[in-house]
């Protein structure tokens, strides 16, 4: 019996699709938060040293308006990190018993670094005035660290379940565990950077889009545009590094999970001068309906026009992971990613001539629609990684059906943790509203340097 799979002995197929439409929940409704939680404090120390800086009182409302909704989002996002990490052992007591202490060091670390964010986030939050404005100010860095740092612990454990390494096994027993090797595996460069600077893109993205809106109902005061321009060129100055840094995934893919890439480009026979897939669907072992671009997919993957790639037919039929979902959440991420550095572009192109925003509404319509399309590539993204990795697991050394708790009732808890998220989004929704048309900050004593700024 492999390693892990006396865990499954009881466990149906219900109980599985349950407990992995749970954890597909949690982590595709908790990764929003997390990118926001990495990438906004980032932007809110840049607008507040701005405001030191210049003396413009509007970057001094933004900064103290985005420290507000930082602390509404820390704490709900707190709430559904503390959910996955009871998940984790809950949901895959196979995975967990026996390999937890290969994976367990960036667990570790990751709570270190959630406790530092914590504190000097209070601290943040509420010494705007009791703490000198360039003391306040690096009270802020060590949540911007602490953020990212949060970050790359956790995916350098999703990266292990790629490519495990760190350990060794006799007789189906870990004998031997390297935890450093395990949490510095050959995933974890390209993983975290692509997923760092996806939350910075994410963060960037839906905070502008925000201001996009309301610009187009006609408030062009600086306020407004400077809440737009700050987020959105950090989110533009990052799209094409991101560009860049995928290329660099699909590479890994390509040499790692060569089943992987064929799932995600929908090829079914091992070949050479395979071409590049834009759209098509998977029907009955082929992928129709596909615009092809001819060699485009060897070039692509090893820089070579007549590489071999591996193709599914590789691989046992039980061994795949569903094509079409990989397929299309490839195509969507892949398609939004340019569709963001397009207007990158754009953005760019208006500022180098006249150092303003395009003066058509089309941008800001776009605008006020890429933080939506920023979410949707980055849980796109994820669905490649996850799915496309079935029905694996720990990559090659454990199924994901061998990992699932054998306890009866796996259903009941999945609608129980749906019903705490729907809560969750609503509440959540109402208070950023309410803060959204509420002032830009309470109005108090201290605060005399921003309250008798007009915003309209």
């Amino acid at each position: 019996m492999p390693v892990g799979a006396q865990w499954a002995a009881a466990a149906t197929g219900a109980d599985l699709g349950a407990a992995r439409t749970q954890m597909a929940l949690s982590l595709g409704w908790h990764i929003v938060l997390a990118c926001l939680g990495v990438g906004m404090p980032a932007i809110t120390l840049i607008a507040e040293w701005r405001g030191h800086r210049t003396g413009d009182i509007a970057y001094r409302l933004l900064a103290r308006r985005w420290a507000r909704a930082m602390g509404v989002l820390f704490a709900v996002g707190a709430v559904s990190g503390t959910i996955l990490s009871f998940e984790m052992g809950l949901l895959w007591p196979g995975m967990m018993g026996t390999y937890g202490q290969v994976i367990g060091l960036p667990f570790s670390l990751e709570g270190i670094a959630f406790f530092i964010e914590a504190i000097f986030l209070g601290l943040y939050l509420y010494a705007w005035d009791r703490l000198p404005p360039g003391r306040h100010l690096l009270a802020g860095v060590p949540i911007v660290v602490a953020g990212v740092a949060s970050a790359f612990f956790v995916v350098t454990a999703n990266a292990w379940m790629q490519q495990p390494t760190g350990f060794d096994t006799e007789n189906g027993r870990i004998v031997t565990v390297r935890p450093w090797a395990a949490m510095f595996n050959p995933a974890t460069p390209s993983q975290t950077v692509h997923m760092i600077l996806a939350a910075f893109m994410v963060a960037g993205f839906a905070m502008a889009s925000v201001y996009a809106v309301a610009m187009l109902r006609g408030r062009r005061d600086r306020y407004h545009r400077l809440g737009f321009l700050l987020p959105f060129t950090v989110a533009a100055l990052i799209a094409p590094a991101q560009i860049a840094v995928g290329d660099w995934s699909a590479h890994f893919v390509a040499d790692n999970q060569p089943v992987k890439l064929a799932a995600m480009e929908g090829v079914f026979e091992t070949a050479r001068g395979v071409p590049l897939h834009i759209g098509g669907i998977a029907v009955d072992g082929e992928l129709r309906y596909a615009a092809e671009i001819p060699d485009g997919l060897s070039l692509l993957a090893h820089w070579d026009p007549d590489a071999e790639i591996a193709g599914l037919d590789g691989v046992s039929a039980p061994d795949r992971p569903p094509v079409n979902i990989v397929h299309l959440a490839f195509q969507a991420m892949v398609g939004l990613g340019f569709a963001m550095l397009a207007l990158a572009a754009w953005f760019a192109l208006s500022w180098w001539r006249r150092r303003d925003l395009p003066r058509t509404p089309w941008f800001l319509r776009a605008a006020s629609l890429a933080g939506i399309a920023a979410v949707v590539a980055l849980e796109a993204g994820w669905v490649v990684t996850e799915v496309g990795r079935q029905p694996w697991i720990v990559y090659g050394v454990l199924r994901t059906a061998d990992a699932v708790n054998p306890a009866p009732g796996l259903v009941w808890g999945f609608a129980l943790v749906a019903a705490v998220y729907a809560v969750l989004t609503v509440a959540s929704v109402y208070v950023l509203r309410r803060m959204a048309r509420d002032k830009p900050v309470p109005i108090a004593p201290q605060e005399h340097d921003v309250t008798g700024f007009t915003v309209v």
